[in-house]
């Protein structure tokens, strides 16, 4: 009988074939989705409604990783919930089969190569890598040392107009009370091998824009997460004259995303320059602020929409004396909650709610735009239902998954298989890609920081 090793225990894995090794379980306990190649034999079974990821591996392997999403899902780190550790297995003839990590599944996230194979612009890509970014320092923040930074460990979720970034691999992790600089160059340098020998794959696969060059790419987030750092933890020196600055650092963290737990404050002996450096910094401002408003927890870019959003609903509705929670109550009751419920019971896989409401209100934007009017909310949701929601793939349980690039996979629950045949055949495009450039409201990206910089200037007298 296998040992269940477990913080959340579901008893509807028990009576599993772990008898099996996992590339033997028959199909009707597996689901096909969107996958990432790995080492290891992964496969996704689906116990009720329930949905997991179960990776076979070592047993101290599969113990550690355990033990490391365990903490880092507690600190609230962005990586997948783990869920179990299977061992003692043995199979038909008493042979011993590896341990099995059992992960919650993410819904409505994908690996890069889905990404990639639905086809997506420069641009796209350059928030792709602003995701992995800041991961990669939300990780070292919490002194995580990653040990195996690349695409392929790492789940994408789409955070209104950009991507938020998970964890997905941690076996090769450690968790420090602090990293040194040494530990985290360290990391620098297993990014820079593994990912451009990721976007090489993707360049031959023709899967990567002409326009970008794996190289390029590669120094663009060694030079993007050193500027991030430097915002997150540098010290910054200035004279007693201009004690602002404090507050416009603090406003600059809150734009990225960031709460300052503690923040360290040094006068000269003279008292005429002072010196701050963050020393305590904590990531999710925005979802924070929204949860506590409405309940409703989602990314951080989803959440700075909607914070967006119900501003100004406040502001049309004439209750700037109100409440913020009550204003935040009918926001949700009038505006959110309609357009969620709006959406038809076969189309819920495509996209979770936030980030519908996210693409709705740029779909009312462009289409008042194009109308010269100004498009009820209800009537932009219904007509962002027609000409989009339908065309988008679904990102809950996915066909790419079966069939990916407008070919067929060997085995839907194997990606590393294969294709049936290897006839290359026209790239395709998510449609949501394929739209106008001009972004409806543009907020702060994560990592234009000299931006940031220049809106928090004092202006001249």
């Amino acid at each position: 009988m296998p040992r269940f090793l477990s913080s959340r225990p579901d008893s509807r894995l028990i009576p599993l074939p772990w008898e099996l090794p996992l590339s033997q379980w028959p199909e009707d306990h597996l689901v096909a989705l969107p996958r990432g190649i790995s080492r290891h034999v992964v496969r996704f079974i689906k116990v009720g409604n329930a949905v997991y990821a179960a990776k076979e591996v070592l047993e101290h392997l599969a113990l550690h990783e355990y033990r490391l999403l365990t903490e880092l899902h507690r600190a609230g780190t962005p990586s997948v919930e783990p869920l179990a550790v299977i061992t003692g297995r043995l199979g038909s003839e008493d042979q011993p089969l590896d341990p099995v990590l059992v992960t919650r599944h993410l819904e409505f996230s994908l690996p890069y190569r889905s990404l990639f194979a639905q086809g997506v612009r420069s641009e796209t890509v350059g928030r792709l890598l602003d995701a992995l970014v800041l991961l990669l320092a939300r990780l070292h923040l919490v002194g995580f040392l990653w040990g195996d930074v690349s695409l392929s460990n790492v789940l994408f979720r789409r955070d209104a107009g950009e991507f938020a970034a998970y964890l997905v691999d941690a076996e090769t992790g450690e968790m420090h009370p602090r990293l040194t600089d040494g530990q985290r160059e360290h990391d620098l340098a297993i990014a820079t091998t593994n990912l451009f020998g990721e976007f090489c794959d993707l360049e031959a696969g023709k899967l990567l824009d002409d326009s970008l060059d794996p190289q390029r790419l590669v120094d663009s987030i060694l030079a993007r997460y050193r500027e991030l750092w430097a915002e997150l933890t540098g010290a910054e020196e200035f004279s007693d004259t201009e004690m602002f600055r404090i507050e416009k650092r603090v406003r600059r963290l809150n734009a990225l995303g960031f709460d300052v737990a503690e923040l360290a404050i040094d006068t000269s002996p003279d008292g005429s320059r002072l010196r701050i450096q963050p020393k305590v910094v904590d990531a999710g401002h925005h979802s924070r602020r929204l949860l506590r408003l409405t309940g409703l927890d989602v990314e951080e870019n989803q959440a700075r929409r909607l914070l967006n959003d119900l501003d100004t609903f406040r502001a049309r509705s004439n209750q700037a004396a109100v409440d913020e929670a009550v204003v935040a109550h009918r926001w949700v009751t009038e505006s959110f909650a309609p357009v969620v419920a709006a959406v038809p019971d076969d189309l819920r896989g495509k996209r979770e709610g936030a980030q519908i409401f996210h693409e709705v209100l740029d779909y009312r934007w462009y289409a008042s735009q194009r109308e010269q009017r100004e498009v009820p909310l209800l009537e932009a949701t219904a007509g962002y239902i027609r000409d989009v929601l339908t065309t988008l793939p679904d990102e809950a349980i996915a066909p790419e998954a079966v069939h990916l690039d407008g070919r067929q996979l060997a085995n839907p629950y194997d990606p590393s298989a294969g294709f049936v045949d290897d006839s290359d055949g026209p790239m395709p495009v998510d449609p949501w890609e394929d739209i106008d450039d001009t972004e409806p409201e543009p907020g702060p990206a994560y990592l234009d920081i000299d931006a940031l910089r220049a809106r928090s200037k004092p202006n001249p007298q």
